[in-house]
């Protein structure tokens, strides 16, 4: 197997103080979270933002401020996302392209979200497309249900989404597929052979289905975005609280941890990309070195 690639999602665009006190919200707070993350073992940084009254926000600037912060510290690989919440606008979602981050969320189909409906059209998905291959973003596929694997395929077939494909599997999101082995292994066994994918599971899911993903070879996303406790009854204090009990886990059961770099060679991103083609600060080499 690959070495293992852990996403840490320190935000998300759901949850909120009253879920827990400690989840990031600031710019500030957010970076400091995903260097801690990374300090531990996070290889992808999945970036939302908040704004000044703690609500998601798609606003450039702040995406900018946010990983500016993170980029003065470390080598994370930036994977920002394109929806934020369920009500923003296509032409807002689209705009986050302009920010060239190595990679960038292409949820692949619309899906009830809890009391809302994600709208993701076959005509927005294939602008999102076109934005990510004139910008060099690799997307992650994120899937919700089987039949967004089939919305994705078909419009790589109009070579807008070029293989090696990535998938993230999100499991056990009210109106998605529930978080069992069973839809695990469905989802895995339903995407072209040579692709990786990463998996999660929302809330109380989120150990067993991160377990099944590391045992299976593929990557995991840990976070405050899909969960706040890091065991019943037990809020996480901290996302790098996360990441440490799946580095635990992880060489307990024979599988080593992938550096940033490491990432990009198995996810096939261009590891000049970063320094080269950012509009954010540069790395220097001595911060390549972990």
């Amino acid at each position: 197997m690959d070495k293992l690639i852990i996403t840490v999602a320190p935000t998300g665009g759901q949850t909120t103080r009253k879920h827990s006190p400690y989840v990031p919200l600031s710019p500030k707070e957010i970076a400091d979270s995903v260097y801690e993350a990374w300090q531990e073992g996070a290889s992808i940084a999945h970036i939302h933002v908040r704004d000044q009254n703690g609500h998601p926000t798609l606003n450039l600037d702040t995406f900018s401020e946010v990983v500016d912060r993170i980029r003065d510290k470390c080598d994370i690989i930036i994977n920002l996302t394109t929806a934020g919440a369920v009500d923003m606008s296509d032409e807002d979602r689209l705009r986050v392209c302009e920010l060239r981050p190595e990679m960038a969320t292409f949820d692949a189909g619309s899906t009830n979200f809890g009391s809302g409906v994600f709208l993701n059209s076959p005509n927005f998905l294939e602008r999102l497309a076109v934005n990510f291959k004139n910008y060099k973003i690799k997307p992650e596929i994120e899937i919700f249900d089987v039949g967004m694997i089939d919305n994705a395929l078909r419009i790589a077939k109009k070579e807008l989404i070029e293989a090696p494909f990535h998938f993230q599997f999100v499991l056990g999101i009210q109106g998605g597929m529930p978080a069992t082995p069973k839809n695990l292994l469905f989802l895995t066994e339903s995407i072209p052979e040579g692709s990786t994918w990463s998996a999660l599971g929302a809330s109380k899911n989120q150990l067993a289905i991160n377990t099944m993903s590391i045992i299976n070879g593929g990557h995991v996303r840990v976070g405050m975005e899909d969960s706040v406790y890091l065991r019943k009854g037990e809020l996480a204090r901290t996302n790098v609280q996360f990441v440490e009990r799946i580095v635990d886990l992880s060489r307990t059961l024979g599988r080593e941890i992938a550096t940033p770099n490491e990432a990009r060679r198995i996810l096939g991103l261009d590891q000049s990309k970063v320094i080269k083609e950012s509009g954010f600060n540069k790395i220097s080499e001595q911060k390549l070195i972990r």
